[in-house]
């Protein structure tokens, strides 16, 4: 089978990758130095532990696997720590990734499929945003994923690096077989943290800001489920594969959920109260981010089967007592 290397493969995302691309036909080789991955999702493919930044290391793995492909998770993505410690995010980021690419390419790995996001756009409320719409980041994280996108265009003109990036919104739920699922330490995504507040876990959720200019003043998300969204992530690949050049695709449903709709919803669910109490506006956090994927749907011929709120929060509750991992 073919060897696809996935950068940060023991982490959320991607390690529902690893399991989408074996379900492919693929073998996914997990390069990812487990600062905030987990042995335990290294499922579906060999495990290689090193850091992006280390290109001796990098070299090693290229030459032993000799990946078709990269797919590139790796990367820190706190907004608020972002925000906090900007060099780091430059340097692990932007570095790494660089590492990266001149590895593949030296390594004659020219297909590159590259996780960016939706915080590469910045504030532009009330519209859908589409693959043209102007990007004004935030924050280091959105700032240093946009840079990425800048390096992989400059080594496509320089040594013919194919890619396909995706861009992509609120990410949600769990592998509904139970095999991964969704952890960080330290969790900062809103759907765990409500579960674990629901579980008594943790303390009550914190809700940031309650005075945005949406319905309930609270901020809106478009949610997009993990199992979907790393389907664009073999789609991507097979768009390489068929020679059909490189490409940017938003990854979303153009369907907003604000924060209190996914607690009304976890609690719905769960059948649960939430505990929650409310915070100030977080630095950095847009009052609206939405996207569809109008592009990914036509091109690719991605749809999101299971991004409803009550599909998401379900597989991920489902996962959450299964206690798996470490907790």
């Amino acid at each position: 089978m073919t060897n696809i290397l996935v950068t940060g493969g023991a982490g959320y995302i991607g390690s529902h990758a690893c399991k989408a691309l074996k379900a492919a036909g693929y073998t996914p080789v997990t390069f990812d130095n487990l600062v905030t991955g987990w042995q335990d999702a290294v499922k579906f493919g060999p495990f290689e532990r090193g850091e992006l930044t280390d290109r001796a290391r990098l070299d090693e793995v290229f030459a032993k696997y000799q990946p078709a492909a990269v797919v590139h998770f790796a990367a820190l993505s706190q907004v608020g720590e972002a925000m906090a410690e900007p060099g780091r995010y430059w340097a692990n980021n932007v570095i790494g990734s660089l590492t990266l690419i001149e590895a593949a390419v030296a390594a004659g790995c020219l297909d590159f499929v590259f996780s960016s996001t939706c915080a590469t756009y910045g504030e532009h409320d009330n519209v859908v945003l589409d693959e043209n719409t102007a990007q004004y980041p935030l924050n280091a994280y959105g700032a240093s994923k946009r840079a990425i996108e800048d390096i992989l265009h400059d080594f496509e003109a320089a040594y013919g690096l194919r890619s396909v990036i995706f861009r992509y919104f609120n990410v949600a739920g769990a592998d509904p077989d139970g095999e991964v699922g969704e952890f960080h330490r330290p969790e900062t995504h809103l759907v765990p943290l409500m579960l674990d507040a629901i579980d008594g876990k943790r303390d009550a959720l914190t809700v940031f800001g309650t005075d945005y200019d949406t319905p309930d003043g609270t901020c809106i998300r478009d949610y997009v489920h993990v199992c979907d969204l790393v389907d664009a992530h073999v789609l991507g690949l097979k768009w390489l594969e068929a020679d059909k050049g490189s490409r940017v695709f938003n990854l979303g449903t153009g369907s907003g959920f604000s924060v209190r709709e996914v607690i009304d919803q976890s609690s719905s669910v769960t059948n649960r109260e939430v505990p929650f109490t409310i915070g100030p506006r977080r630095a950095g956090d847009c009052t609206k981010l939405v996207s569809g994927s109008v592009r990914a749907e036509q091109e690719l011929g991605w749809t999101p089967t299971r991004s409803t709120l009550k599909s998401m929060i379900a597989d991920a509750w489902r996962w959450h007592q299964s206690g798996s991992y470490e907790r």
